[in-house]
């Protein structure tokens, strides 16, 4: 039997600061880092002493820093997966959040949403995420370990989950 374990990096620079995160690599926020090291001691808790654990992480700033503070009391280091990263919005990464809201275009109310273009360039489509997340999720899973800790962002953490129970893309 296989345990999995997913954690999404608490608070960080860019949610203080009203800007876009995405693929802008910003930093924890010193609460956001107390919470990284409150994250990490409930996993020990709820993880036996000399269990075997992989510890798999977006590589982005944020996530980095709260896979360090896992790895600290697991003794691991982190397998570090730039396809765990958020939703890249693109040109609007890093602007402030009000840039976005005034380019966004919504997805439909019905109908397809995956394919979805936003009106942002170079941001992905969440098909694209999807892919890009379930393809990480194959090979973390065909590993051999009964416990993995994945660390990833908010807005992936719905493609993890879903790719875990082996939910179609399409029916996300």
């Amino acid at each position: 039997m296989r345990t999995l374990h997913v954690v999404t990096h608490p608070e960080a620079a860019h949610h203080v600061e009203r800007v876009v995160g995405g693929w802008h690599d910003s930093q924890l926020t010193p609460a956001g880092l107390s919470t990284a090291t409150s994250i990490a001691q409930a996993l020990r808790t709820r993880i036996p002493d000399g269990a075997d654990v992989e510890l798999f992480s977006s590589d982005l700033q944020r996530t980095r820093q709260t896979a360090e503070k896992v790895a600290e009391l697991f003794g691991v280091q982190p397998i570090l997966d730039r396809r765990l990263r958020e939703k890249s919005y693109g040109e609007a990464g890093g602007r402030p959040q009000e840039w976005l809201d005034q380019r966004f275009v919504p997805p439909p109310a019905a109908g397809e949403r995956l394919e979805h273009d936003e009106g942002l360039d170079g941001a992905e489509t969440k098909a694209v995420l999807a892919q890009r997340i379930y393809a990480a999720m194959d090979e973390i899973l065909q590993r051999p370990c009964e416990r993995q800790i994945i660390v990833t962002h908010g807005g992936s953490l719905t493609f993890v989950v879903a790719s875990w129970i082996k939910m179609p893309i399409e029916a996300v």
